[in-house]
């Protein structure tokens, strides 16, 4: 594959992921090697304790589509920041390393199955939407921050918060630039400046599978959402996107 001029670039943000990167990187490979388009696969690894990095460099040894990042600032958006910064892809495509949402359902961010755009969201809550295995008190959580992102950011969208986006690459940096988040709400931050910016935005019906040991402590990080989410309407508010 020639990833100098990938179509997709695939980014995967990666804190302490041992566990499940031995399952999850051959369903990556096994789906790429299988596209007609060139794919780049960038795996960021955020300050792990463990065997993240070397198990993603020990494929990316024998795969040279396959790229491995240090961000060494803490934080879910820092390293979707630095992967999306590094990649060539014409639409760059954000996938949580669990695959909660299968490999195969990229196809649905790409031409022909979807209209132009300029930002797509993974959506467990619009038409079409599967969710398989998730706790009540998961999906109960999910409203709640749905409601409060619709109310003080993002209005408009069912489901912001499933961790799957595509961007394409001429509107991307526009985003970027101005991006401040590095925790968990940097995605409610990029659709608010997206929305800012007058960008395209479309939601994606996907099939979505509860992975347990979730990486999100359901009262601390809920809080600290709500609270990234204030100062995103602040900010809005200040002019600090313009």
């Amino acid at each position: 594959m020639d990833t100098k001029s990938p179509y997709l670039s695939l980014i995967i943000p990666a804190y302490n992921e041992e566990d499940r990167l031995p399952r999850t990187l051959p369903q990556v490979v096994h789906f790429i090697e299988a596209q007609p388009y060139d794919v780049e696969v960038i795996i960021v690894n955020n300050n792990s304790q463990d065997r993240t990095r070397q198990i993603a460099d020990e494929l990316a040894s024998e795969k040279p589509y396959i790229r491995v990042l240090d961000e060494p600032i803490q934080g879910k958006g820092a390293a979707v920041r630095a992967g999306m910064m590094a990649g060539k892809g014409e639409y760059l495509l954000i996938a949580d390393a669990d695959l909660s949402m299968p490999i195969t359902e990229a196809a649905k961010f790409l031409p022909p199955q979807i209209e132009p755009y300029d930002v797509a969201i993974g959506s467990r809550e619009v038409e079409g939407a599967k969710r398989f295995d998730e706790p009540l008190y998961r999906h109960f959580m999910g409203r709640v921050f749905n409601l409060i992102v619709r109310v003080l950011a993002v209005p408009g969208f069912q489901d912001t918060q499933a961790g799957f986006k595509c961007f394409h690459r001429e509107r991307m940096r526009e985003i970027l630039e101005r991006q401040t988040i590095d925790g968990w709400a940097f995605d409610v931050e990029m659709l608010y400046i997206a929305q800012q910016l007058g960008q395209k935005i479309v939601e994606v019906p996907i099939n979505w599978h509860y992975r347990p040991n979730s990486r999100i402590n359901p009262l601390q990080d809920s809080y600290n959402m709500f609270v990234e989410v204030w100062g995103i309407r602040q900010k809005g508010k200040r002019g600090e996107y313009e």
